[in-house]
C-alpha cells in the first residue's frame, strides 16, 4: 500500500494547518508544521502505520507541536525589530579581514605599478573611472580590440599576484 502525498496534501494541509494554530501555534509555524508532517509521512513506511493516513498525519503534527513548544522553552527565541538587530550587530569587518584586505590591496598596487604606462592607464580608466573601451582605445591612441586585450591583459596579471600570495 502506498500513500498518494499529493491528494492527501491537497485535502488535509488546511485542516492540519488550522488544527496547529487552534492549539496556538502562529500562522508562520502551522504552516512549517504542517509541511513537516508531510515530510515525515514521505518518510514513513506506509505498511507499517496502517490504513488511516489522517489519523497519521495528525499525530505527527501533534507530536511536532509538542516538540517545538519544547525547544522553544529550552532556548526561547526572542523576535527582534529589524531596528534593534541593525543597532545591535556590527557591520564592521573583522581585524582579520581587515589585515587580508589590507594585504591584497598591497599586492594590486604593487601589480599594477608592475604594468606598463599605457596598460596600467588603460586599466584604471576601465575600472575606476567606468570608461567605455572605445573611449580608453581613443584617448590612449589604440583600437577597441587592442584596448579589451590590454585591460585583459592587465587583469591577468593582477590575478596572477593575487595568486602568488
Amino acid at each position: 500500500m502506498a500513500w498518494d502525498l499529493q491528494k492527501l496534501f491537497r485535502l488535509h494541509a488546511g485542516e492540519m494547518t488550522r488544527f496547529l494554530r487552534r492549539r496556538g501555534a502562529c500562522e508562520e509555524t502551522a504552516a512549517d508544521l504542517t509541511q513537516d508532517a508531510f515530510l515525515r509521512l514521505l518518510a514513513a513506511n506506509p505498511a507499517s502505520q496502517g490504513e488511516n493516513a489522517r489519523a497519521y498525519l495528525f499525530q505527527i503534527s501533534r507530536n511536532l507541536l509538542v516538540d517545538h513548544r519544547r525547544r522553544q522553552q529550552a532556548a526561547p527565541f526572542e523576535d527582534a525589530s529589524e531596528e534593534t538587530v541593525l543597532a545591535t550587530a556590527d557591520p564592521a569587518p573583522s581585524a582579520e579581514t581587515m589585515v587580508y584586505d589590507r594585504q591584497r590591496l598591497a599586492v594590486v598596487a604593487a601589480a599594477l605599478a608592475e604594468l606598463p604606462d599605457r596598460s596600467r592607464r588603460a586599466f584604471l580608466l576601465h575600472r575606476l573611472d567606468e570608461r567605455t573601451l572605445a573611449e580608453i582605445g581613443s584617448e590612449i591612441g589604440l583600437s577597441t580590440t587592442q584596448t579589451w586585450t590590454v585591460i585583459r591583459d592587465a587583469y591577468r596579471h593582477i590575478r596572477q599576484r593575487l595568486r602568488d600570495i
